[in-house]
């Protein structure tokens, strides 16, 4: 399904650029033929990528292995086809690779973005003032500002502990996760997410207080939980994650109780919305 809302599309001023979201990834995909008909302005845009296709696959290139073909709305006759996409990281570099002047502007910038990172390695205190400025351009004060900072290092030091307790692999981790979600909200993160109509988002960022205060409870508890038990192994962990999810959820009914109030709800804090039409 595509979505109105602009993402990478808005780099190409004005030009339309066919896309769609896979909620189970959590990955944008983009139409290869519509950024190269964009980048050249060739009327022969499909032709183009062919040619570019064959030779990134004469020369082993890692992207050609990425390229994969999803039903994309023809802007001809409306219908669904399969066409080439790819995600993200795999439109940037290509752009990168296509000798045209409308892609230097997007070199440049992935010049600048590569060059801000690299000085962040040597000095941390500039991502940290990066995403402190993200945050007040985006609305919030700083007080909630601070606490979002400190959820991140106790997320950090769960995810320490989950490790020292023989968790390694980022699916395991989702997993936990997940866990400790669906037992106090009664949904995993990616449902959570769903329910409240973001998608790349950071889910936290789109909570209310109550919210993140049942998150962190539950975050809490499990890490307790883990290190007073010494749980090892992945079924030993889901096990912590699920009785630290409990606690929050006794927390949430027992708030809804007292308040009359829902502890869940669909308030995210996007100034935009997301509309399919891709069906």
């Amino acid at each position: 399904m595509t979505d109105k809302l602009k993402t990478i599309s808005n780099l190409f001023e004005g030009k339309e650029i066919r896309s769609i979201w896979d909620a189970e990834k959590e990955e944008y995909y983009f139409s290869v033929v519509d950024v190269i008909g964009a980048l050249t302005e060739s009327e022969r845009a499909r032709k183009y990528w062919n040619d570019i296709k064959r030779d990134l696959k004469n020369e082993g290139s890692e992207l050609s292995e990425k390229i994969g073909q999803l039903k994309l709305k023809s802007k001809k006759d409306g219908k669904n086809y399969l066409t080439d996409v790819l995600d993200t990281k795999g439109i940037l570099r290509l752009i990168e690779s296509i000798p045209s002047p409308k892609a230097e502007p997007f070199k440049l910038w992935l010049a600048q973005l590569g060059s801000e990172r690299i000085d962040e390695v040597f000095d941390p205190e500039i991502a940290i003032k990066r995403s402190i400025d993200y945050y007040r351009k985006r609305g919030y004060d700083d007080k909630w500002i601070e606490a979002r900072i400190k959820a991140t290092l106790d997320r950090n030091k769960l995810t320490d502990v989950w490790k020292d307790g023989g968790i390694t692999k980022d699916f395991e981790y989702g997993i936990l996760t997940n866990e400790i979600y669906k037992e106090w909200s009664g949904m995993t993160a990616q449902e959570y997410k769903s329910f409240k109509g973001i998608r790349k988002e950071n889910l936290r960022d789109n909570m209310t207080d109550i919210e993140v205060a049942l998150t962190d409870l539950g975050e809490l508890t499990t890490r307790h939980i883990a290190q007073k038990e010494k749980t090892f192994g992945l079924s030993e962990n889901r096990k912590a994650a699920k009785r630290g999810g409990s606690v929050a959820k006794r927390t949430k009914e027992f708030y809804e109780e007292v308040t009359g109030l829902n502890a869940i709800t669909k308030t995210n804090s996007l100034n935009y919305k997301y509309i399919d039409d891709n069906n």
